[in-house]
């Protein structure tokens, strides 16, 4: 493989070898699958090496053999959650597939809400940079008014830190809030910022948000259940076996009568013992599952 632009200049004015062969493409796969479930493959060589050069540079080192042999050094530990950070792939937006957020509104929450609950869960297991929570909270927020006593909650998690910390800010660009329905953008009640041009998610939503840094392959530290799950254009980059344990996983989460929202190229199949289709790429659970 003969990479473009194999050589940068780094900001102390030396040339920094890029290079990067199958075998460093292969290596860093190698890591990634087992630490996060990612599936990197052949064809994102060139994506993947641009992420990189910008977590060499970070780090001062001078070429992609430098970066290789620091993963293969004890170091690997530290430096892991900086490697997944800089290759997730991080595509969000405001109510995002609405097909979804038009059938939480009008047919999932008022479902929930006849049962006059005191608790109410939702879990956002791919947050991201916040737009989806903040989608959901503001549908969420339309809903329960007139009701009183439920205690309502989102969840929303990420495997990358540095979007975690985005979601809790709750500040975004013109530009990004330009992007939302118009008619659904209002729900949002963002209110100018100190930063020109950027807006920040109004308190009472925020409120509702809780952000917390996750892989989804580690034990979760939470014991549900969740009314609502929303797991959204992520199981595409894990293969078959992770993606069937990880759907296992989230039915066990699931009250009854819960449902989970995958995006709009996944599919559970036809035949899931627990999850039944209920809508667009939404499934509702059928029955609980007794060990």
């Amino acid at each position: 493989m003969t990479p473009a632009q194999p050589r940068m200049v780094r900001n102390d004015g030396q040339a920094m070898d890029l290079a990067f062969s199958d075998a460093d493409l292969r290596f860093v796969a190698e890591i990634v699958h087992r630490a996060s479930g990612i599936v990197i493959r052949e064809t994102k060589s060139a994506m993947t090496r641009g992420r990189l050069v910008r977590r060499i540079k970070a780090l001062g080192l001078g070429s992609i053999k430098d970066y290789m042999d620091l993963l293969r050094s004890p170091q690997l530990e530290s430096e892991l959650p900086d490697l997944l950070n800089a290759v997730t792939t991080n595509h969000t937006s405001f109510f995002r597939e609405r097909h979804h957020f038009d059938q939480l509104a009008n047919e999932t929450l008022p479902h929930l809400l006849a049962r006059n609950p005191k608790r109410l869960r939702i879990w956002s297991a791919a947050s991201s940079s916040g737009e989806e929570p903040y989608s959901i909270a503001a549908i969420l927020a339309q809903s329960l008014k007139g009701f009183s006593g439920c205690d309502a909650r989102i969840l929303a998690t990420d495997i990358d830190s540095e979007m975690v910390s985005a979601a809790e800010a709750g500040e975004y660009s013109q530009d990004v809030l330009g992007r939302a329905p118009a008619d659904l953008r209002p729900l949002l009640g963002c209110t100018p910022s100190t930063r020109p041009g950027h807006h920040v998610v109004s308190p009472a939503l925020r409120r509702l948000v809780t952000c917390r840094t996750l892989n989804l392959l580690d034990p979760w530290p939470f014991r549900g259940p969740f009314d609502v799950i929303f797991c959204r254009n992520v199981m595409i980059y894990f293969d078959g076996p992770t993606k069937r344990t990880l759907v296992d996983r989230f039915a066990d989460m699931l009250s009854d009568g819960g449902t989970l929202f995958i995006g709009h190229s996944e599919s559970l199949g036809p035949n899931h013992p627990r999850l039944r289709l209920s809508g667009r790429t939404s499934y509702t659970q059928s029955r609980r599952h007794h060990d």
